[in-house]
């Protein structure tokens, strides 16, 4: 039987793969988990894991290495929509998108993290605000944060870039004005605690997003799934690993789908259900896909900003990235 190792971070989703629910077919799998979720990127990327959650530009830095050491299965585990990503401070007259050119933007954890490629991008695409209009810090949002020396950070020509200094924090700067905005997957502290001087840029942003996703059928996705390379060589076994984690998902969708029944009693959210079928009239009934097919629009478009951000050398393909056993899913 073959031994694995591997990283995942516990969502409801992949919460039946790490208590031993749903098994990997003829696999002996070690699964671990971590409070952070960078902490597993981290891990997968010094060799700790032959399978491991990895945030998607965290992936795709290494294909600009002469040997890069992973190729991605087409599973999903963390999407969300970013709009509501954008931060500002609320005395630094910004009120719509176009306001952020010129700007001091501060981000998250390092230039082009996962849920600031996508935002970024979409202010380009939808706004004409590109990122060399704009000054960027990067650092931690509500506590100081190391620069993450342990991925490749590219710096795009023409963009101004620095990193916070000790002590420093986003947030911090957000609130007293020293940045005009952020883009963060964290919200700033000051926003949760009912400061009138940060607000988000898109106020209503449920609707701005569920806008996006008639418009473009695009449910972004922040992390895949990252094998080690000579895996590839074992079709049947990424092909087990692949299914173990779309049963481990379904078993999830079908609890939430049997739910409506009973109004979801088992969750305590108010109104939980009026959302539920909310959102399976706009997204239907699975959601969060797995596979190729139904990810390639949303792929390609991350994969495109990456590349106009100056994070890819070039533009790479799902045949790229994917294993070649998975590409037909």
């Amino acid at each position: 039987m073959t031994e694995l190792t591997v990283g995942v971070y516990q969502y409801e989703h992949t919460a039946a793969l790490l208590d031993g629910t749903v098994t990997i077919e003829d696999v002996d799998a070690t699964f671990e988990t971590a409070p952070l979720v960078s902490d597993l990127f981290q891990r997968m990327v010094r060799g700790d894991f032959d399978v491991a959650e990895l945030g998607l530009t965290y992936l795709l830095r290494l294909f600009d290495l002469d040997d890069p050491p992973f190729l991605a299965l087409p599973i999903f585990p963390n999407r969300n929509f970013r709009h509501s990503a954008i931060f500002v401070n609320t005395s630094s007259g910004i009120e719509g998108p176009q306001d952020l050119a010129g700007r001091a933007i501060g981000e998250f954890a390092l230039y082009g993290h996962d849920a600031g490629i996508w935002p970024k991008g979409i202010l380009a695409d939808e706004y004409g605000v590109t990122p060399d209009q704009c000054r960027w810090v990067v650092g931690g949002t509500n506590h100081p944060l190391p620069s993450f020396d342990w991925i490749p950070q590219p710096v795009p020509p023409g963009v101004d870039i620095r990193h916070t200094t000790d002590g420093e924090t986003l947030g911090a700067l957000l609130e007293s004005g020293e940045i005009d905005a952020l883009i963060s997957v964290d919200v700033p502290q000051a926003l949760l605690d009912g400061s009138p001087k940060v607000a988000r840029l898109f106020p209503d942003y449920p609707t701005v997003e569920r806008a996006y996703y008639r418009r473009t059928g695009i449910f972004p996705m922040m992390h895949t799934i990252a094998v080690r390379k000579e895996l590839a060589a074992r079709p049947d076994l990424l092909t087990a690993v692949y299914r173990a984690f779309d049963e481990a998902k379904e078993i999830t969708v079908r609890r939430y789908r049997e739910g409506a029944v009973k109004q979801h009693m088992a969750i305590m959210t108010p109104w939980f259900s009026e959302l539920f079928a909310e959102n399976q009239r706009l997204l239907g009934d699975d959601w969060w896909p797995y596979g190729v097919k139904a990810n390639r629009a949303a792929v390609d478009t991350f994969l495109r900003y990456h590349h106009e951000q100056g994070l890819s050398q070039r533009l790479l393909t799902c045949e790229d990235i994917f294993v070649p056993a998975l590409l037909d899913t």
